[in-house]
């Protein structure tokens, strides 16, 4: 198979659609990582995108709509603070998860009566969802466990070969996945942090939880497995109260012959000088523009990449380190 990367034009939609309808996968451009779509109503679609990525089994995918689409024929009940939310922040970041309707296969929720839905504000997301005009699962467009693509190439360097197209928009300016909001209960709970955080979330619904996962339970949203989003290197993880620590790593790497880099905030770029390091930023929405793009990175020029925790808290801040978290499995 030879995958296809091409721009949003009357060819590359007409040929997305071909695709999706004859069962197959498309990558696509989102504002926050690309995604790998496929026909979210069809059994057979969507065990392909589970078999391409080697997800496991039990890891709920999202549903993809357009702005115009109608998700009350895809959902039971829809809680007026959800509403109020969908007008303050949709199209954008945002997943909700409600009562499932059973309109799509159970394979996307993984048998769980809930369907996690997003409207994505990508230009490029909105004219592939709008020519398919149907709901798409789609999860980000990587290898299970390997970082989120933010380029078409990323995708490109994992799937060259297993789809047949990729409908490039440009790198995702948002740079972490959406905000996971579980809308079933009284008042909203947060499954996965993002760029829509806590305290926007609770302006406009007047309060807001964070779901804390109990061991051994099935996940309730994507990106809750421990070990995510990783590269393929050897990673190490440090709180910034450790940095001695990670810089005598960091020397004992370079004396075995190895290539250690940093992996920090701007902040401690100038504590590191004389080490190699790639420098994260210095705010929440700096860290999660830059954050998978430089684990590419990464990944392709150390042996070993040290993090350093972000000392700030709150915001986009907690999106970025339940990434980084995940990422360097610490």
């Amino acid at each position: 198979m030879t995958t296809q990367v091409l721009g949003v034009s009357e060819r590359s939609l007409r040929l997305a659609k071909q695709y999706i309808d004859a069962g197959d996968v498309v990558a696509f451009h989102t504002e926050t990582v690309y995604g790998l779509g496929a026909d979210a109503r069809s059994d057979a679609a969507v065990k392909h995108i589970f078999e391409l990525k080697g997800r496991p089994q039990n890891n709920p995918l999202i549903v993809h709509v357009h702005r115009e689409f109608d998700i009350t024929s895809l959902v039971d009940f829809i809680p007026p603070y959800a509403e109020l939310l969908a007008k303050a922040y949709l199209p954008g970041p945002l997943t909700m998860v409600y009562p499932s309707s059973n309109k799509v296969s159970g394979l996307v929720s993984c048998g769980l009566n809930t369907l996690a839905v997003r409207v994505p504000s990508s230009e490029t997301a909105q004219a592939f969802l709008r020519a398919v005009d149907i709901p798409i699962a789609a999860p980000s467009a990587n290898l299970s466990k390997h970082i989120s693509p933010v380029t078409a190439q990323h995708v490109f360097e994992d799937f060259s070969g297993r789809i047949p197209l990729i409908l490039d928009g440009g790198k995702c300016e948002g740079g972490i996945e959406s905000t996971v909001l579980d809308c079933t209960g009284e008042t909203p709970l947060i499954l996965r942090a993002g760029l829509v955080t806590q305290e926007m979330i609770a302006s406009v619904a007047g309060s807001c939880g964070v779901y804390v996962p109990k061991e051994g339970e099935q996940p309730r949203s994507p990106g809750m497995a421990y070990k995510h989003y990783a590269p393929k290197c050897r990673t190490a993880f440090f709180s910034p109260e450790e940095l001695e620590r990670a810089k005598a790593l960091y020397l004992e790497e370079e004396e075995r012959g190895g290539v250690p880099c940093f992996f920090c905030e701007d902040a401690l770029i100038r504590s590191l000088d004389g080490f190699r390091a790639l420098d994260l930023g210095s705010s929440g929405e700096e860290m999660a523009n830059r954050l998978y793009e430089l684990l590419h990175r990464g990944e392709e020029e150390a042996t070993l990449l040290i993090g350093i925790c972000p000392k700030e808290r709150g915001g986009v801040y907690e999106g970025v380190l339940n990434r980084l978290t995940r990422a360097f499995g610490g």
